[in-house]
C-alpha cells in the first residue's frame, strides 16, 4: 500500500486536492487490488486535453454466471468534487450491449454519477453502485469471430477515446458513422410546429445534423411527408429514438391530441406523452440541452426536467424569448427608445400574464429625476406590449425563435434570452416552478440568470404565476 501511495503523490502534483484524492484511491486498491493505476492525456468532447490519473481492472458481476467485466475509470483533476469518468474496456472478443446505463462507445452512466456530492460519494461506492446496475443488466456479451473481426476496427476507436489519444483531427469515420455529428440537433414531433422548427434550424446553418423524431402513428403524412420528396441536406427524419443518440440540443414540440375534457386533463395527457418520450431521450443523449416549445410551457419544462434527472441548467422552455425578442425590436424601431431596448425583457408565464421588465437601472439622477424617468419608461413600455399583443405566436415564428436559442447554445454565445428556467430562488419564490427569466445561454445550457431591477409589481406577478403554476403541477401525476 505504501509503494500505491508513493506512485499516487508522484503523479498528482497538478491535482487540487491531492491528499483526499490519494485517500480515497488507495481504498480503491485495497478492495480492487487488480485494479492498475497510469497517467494519460484524456481528450474531452470539446477537443480540450489533460493529462489525468485513470485506473483499469475487472469488476465481479454475476449473471446466471460469474463475469469480470473489464472497466476504465478516469479521475479528474477535482476529484473528489468531481464524479470519475468511467467506460467499459470491451476485449476484441466482446460487444457493449447499449443499455440503460452504457451507450454504443462503453460510456458509463449512473445515477451515482448525476448525484455526485463529497463526501457521501466515493469511487468504491461508484463500483459498487456500478456492480449492482451491471447484475440487472449485463453491459457486455461475447461476439463470434467474424462479428470480433468487423468490429476489431470500431473497438479500437473505443479504446482510444478511453486511453485519451483521440483529438478534434484526428477522428475517424468511424467515429463521425459511430458518433455522429458534431452539432446535432433532434426535433421531437412532426407536427406544424416540429417541421417549422426543422427549417428554420436548417435554414440558419447552426447544426451538422437535424433529426425530425416523427412519433405519429402509420405512415408519413402532410409536411413530414414533403421533407421526405424535396429532401433537405442533413435533415433526416425516424421513428427511432436511438436516431437521435448524442444530439446536443433535443427540441420538444409535441402535444397530445387525445380527448381531455379539463385543463388539467389537458395537461395530464401531455404529461403521459412526456412519460413515454423524455426517459428514451435522455438515455440517448445524456448530454443534451432540452428544449421544451409543447404547451404548457412552464410546466411541460418542469416535468422534463424531472423525468429526465438532468440539471437544471440543461432543461429550459422557449418561455418568452419570441416576446422579448419582438419587444425589443418595437421599443428600438417603431418607439425609437434604443437606449431601453437593451435591457427590457418579457418575464413570466407564456401568455396574458407576461409582463415587461428590465435588468438593469439607467436611472443615476436625483430621486425625482429617477421618478420621472420611471414614469416615462413605463408609458413607453406599456405602449410597446400594446403593440406586442397584436402579434401571435405561430409555428414559424416560434421555430425561428427554437433557431436563435439553438444558435446561442451550440455557439457558446453567452447571449441572453428570457426563457423558462427553475425561478426557486428568484423574487422570493420558494417553489419548484419555470417562469421565463433572462438567463446568459451556452453549451451547458443556462450559465447564469440575470439579475431584474427590483420591482414590486414584476415580482408580484412573478410570484402570482409561480403559485397558480404550482397548484398545477401539484395536480399532476408524475
Amino acid at each position: 500500500m505504501a509503494g500505491v501511495e508513493e506512485a499516487l503523490r508522484r503523479r498528482l502534483g497538478k491535482y487540487k486536492f491531492r491528499d483526499l484524492t490519494i485517500e480515497e484511491l488507495k481504498n480503491v486498491s485495497k478492495t480492487y487490488p487488480n485494479f492498475t493505476f497510469s497517467m494519460n492525456t484524456y481528450t474531452f468532447k470539446d477537443g480540450s486535453q489533460k493529462d489525468l490519473l485513470n485506473f483499469s481492472g475487472t469488476v465481479p458481476v454475476k449473471y446466471g454466471n460469474s463475469y469480470n467485466i473489464p472497466i476504465q475509470l478516469w479521475i479528474l483533476d477535482s476529484h473528489p468534487f468531481a464524479p470519475p469518468i468511467c467506460f467499459l474496456k470491451p476485449t476484441a472478443n466482446m460487444g457493449i450491449s447499449v443499455g440503460k446505463h452504457v451507450d454504443a462507445h462503453g460510456r458509463i452512466y449512473l445515477p451515482y454519477l448525476q448525484n455526485w456530492s463529497h463526501p457521501k460519494s466515493t469511487v468504491t461506492g461508484l463500483i459498487k453502485e456500478m456492480i449492482a446496475k451491471f447484475e440487472e443488466e449485463l453491459p457486455l456479451y461475447s461476439l463470434s469471430s467474424s462479428d470480433a473481426a468487423r468490429q476489431s476496427e470500431l473497438l479500437s476507436y473505443i479504446a482510444k477515446i478511453t486511453e485519451g489519444e483521440t483529438d478534434m483531427k484526428s477522428r475517424s469515420k468511424i467515429a463521425d458513422k459511430n458518433e455522429g455529428c458534431f452539432n446535432k440537433i433532434t426535433v421531437v414531433g412532426a407536427g406544424d410546429l416540429g417541421i417549422a422548427c426543422v427549417l428554420a434550424v436548417a435554414a440558419k446553418g447552426v447544426a451538422d445534423k437535424v433529426i425530425l423524431l416523427d412519433l405519429s402513428e402509420g405512415a408519413s403524412k402532410g409536411g413530414t411527408m414533403d421533407l421526405e420528396i424535396f429532401a433537405l441536406p442533413n435533415v433526416a427524419i425516424s421513428k427511432d429514438f436511438s436516431a437521435s443518440a448524442d444530439s446536443k440540443v433535443v427540441v420538444l414540440t409535441v402535444n397530445s391530441l387525445g380527448n381531455a375534457q379539463t385543463y388539467l386533463d389537458v395537461i395530464q395527457s401531455n404529461v403521459d406523452l412526456f412519460k413515454g418520450i423524455i426517459p428514451a431521450i435522455s438515455h440517448y443523449s445524456q448530454n443534451a440541452v432540452i428544449l421544451v416549445a409543447s404547451h404548457p410551457v412552464e410546466i411541460m419544462t418542469y416535468v422534463s426536467w424531472k423525468l429526465s434527472t438532468f440539471p437544471k441548467s440543461r432543461v429550459i422552455g422557449v418561455g418568452a424569448n419570441l416576446d422579448s425578442e419582438r419587444f425589443q425590436y418595437i421599443l428600438t424601431n417603431l418607439l425609437k427608445v434604443e437606449m431601453l431596448a437593451k435591457d427590457a425583457w418579457v418575464v413570466g408565464e407564456q401568455g396574458e400574464d407576461k409582463v415587461p421588465s428590465w435588468t438593469s437601472d439607467n436611472i443615476v439622477a436625483d430621486q425625482m429625476e429617477g421618478m420621472a424617468a420611471c414614469n416615462s419608461r413605463e408609458k413607453v413600455a406599456n405602449r410597446a406590449m400594446e403593440v406586442l399583443k397584436g402579434k401571435g405566436q405561430r409555428s414559424w415564428s416560434v421555430g425561428l425563435s427554437v433557431a436563435d436559442l439553438t444558435d446561442s447554445i451550440l455557439k457558446d454565445k453567452r447571449k441572453v434570452h428570457s426563457i423558462s428556467t427553475l425561478a426557486k430562488g428568484c423574487c422570493n419564490i420558494n417553489s419548484e416552478v419555470f417562469l421565463s427569466l433572462p438567463c446568459i445561454l451556452g453549451t451547458s445550457g443556462v450559465i447564469e440568470i440575470v439579475k431584474l431591477e427590483e420591482d414590486p409589481l414584476v415580482q408580484e406577478k412573478l410570484q402570482s404565476s409561480a403559485g397558480s403554476i404550482h397548484d398545477l403541477q401539484q395536480q399532476l401525476k408524475l
